[in-house]
């Protein structure tokens, strides 16, 4: 069947993975795409193949702009929400815009979903921040929602947001939570993308505190499966207002992720700087799979190693793309201590 799906945010890094394994998997489909083209929304991100495609439409705007998002909400069957302000540092550094586009850019979202009963489904991607620290592991939907930097703020203000419009309205929505997502096209402010291009240029890997919090990681591509199998589920009622984790249910400390970077590129743990911990750090994340496995009948299935291998090989292969950006690495951030440190 023919369907046209709105992709708000598709620039980005996962948005723009999603984009390119639907186009190439749906040969029918059509896709919108908004994007308002932050610092982290790169058009390089979208194959020249699919700007070329007469079923590629971009779209250069706001998600906080009713008028366009009405207008291409009008035209979808199928919508997935990516569009936010994603960086945890960066929301220290500067959090206004997180609320604006996090917090009501959704709202707008959800207003003109209100509008067009002809939407099928509507995903939203939230995240595991939300959850702050993990008080009980592995971490279930029913986690309390405890989030510890303006970023998972914005974010958990969004994902209670999109609840109340499907408790009041009853609207076909399901909220999904990934977990820390890695691999090709990631900013390099990212840890993973930071830690790799470091490595190919053979500068210091840089280590918040001492590199034990812990993380459950997701290669995208696997993230990407789950999202269409979301959007395809035959019996939407399963998923419906639901909230759903997508993680591997496996969690790795960010020393024990930089110690695997360097010993790929055969370099000494010298490499490592330690730094001061990140306000508002979480200490541990471990996505429990068991909801997504039962709703979706979906696990991940590429390893840490071998998705490290996979995201390596981009950025040694992608060199014009990140080395522009590479100033972009760290922000400055007050510490508890009224001191600037780069993160």
């Amino acid at each position: 069947m023919k369907k046209t799906v709105l992709l708000t945010g598709a620039a980005g890094f996962i948005g723009s993975n999603f984009l390119k394994y639907m186009f190439e998997k749906y040969p029918e489909y059509k896709f919108l795409v908004l994007d308002c083209l932050t610092y982290a929304g790169n058009p390089d991100n979208i194959p020249d193949y699919i700007k070329q495609s007469s079923r590629f439409e971009f779209w250069y705007g706001s998600v906080t702009n009713p008028d366009i998002v009405n207008s291409l909400m009008e035209r979808a069957s199928l919508v997935v929400h990516f569009a936010a302000e994603s960086h945890v540092a960066r929301s220290i550094f500067d959090n206004s815009k997180f609320f604006e586009t996090d917090v009501l850019g959704t709202q707008v979202m959800m207003n003109s979903l209100l509008k067009n009963s002809q939407i099928e489904r509507f995903i939203h991607i939230s995240t595991s921040e939300v959850y702050g620290t993990a008080d009980t592991r592995p971490m279930t939907e029913e986690h309390p929602l405890n989030p510890r930097s303006p970023y998972a703020g914005a974010k958990a203000g969004a994902d209670r947001l999109v609840y109340s419009y499907w408790c009041t309205y009853d609207v076909p929505v399901t909220i999904i939570r990934p977990f820390n997502n890695y691999g090709p096209a990631q900013h390099l402010e990212k840890m993973i993308a930071r830690f790799v291009t470091s490595a190919v240029s053979q500068k210091a890997l840089t280590i918040h505190g001492l590199g034990e919090a812990m993380r459950d990681w997701i290669y995208v591509e696997d993230h990407c499966e789950a999202l269409d199998r979301a959007l395809h589920i035959e019996d939407f009622s399963k998923i419906k207002n639901e909230v759903i984790n997508i993680g591997t249910g496996v969690s790795t400390s960010n020393i024990d992720i930089a110690e695997m970077i360097l010993s790929k590129f055969n370099l000494s743990n010298d490499m490592l700087k330690f730094i001061g911990d990140r306000p508002g750090q979480v200490d541990c994340h471990n996505s429990s799979t068991e909801k997504s496995y039962n709703l979706l009948g979906w696990k991940a299935k590429t390893t840490l190693d071998k998705g490290l291998d996979k995201t390596i090989e981009w950025y040694g292969n992608n060199k014009a793309w990140w080395e522009k950006i590479e100033w972009m690495k760290q922000v400055p951030i007050y510490t508890k201590n009224n001191t600037v440190e780069m993160h």
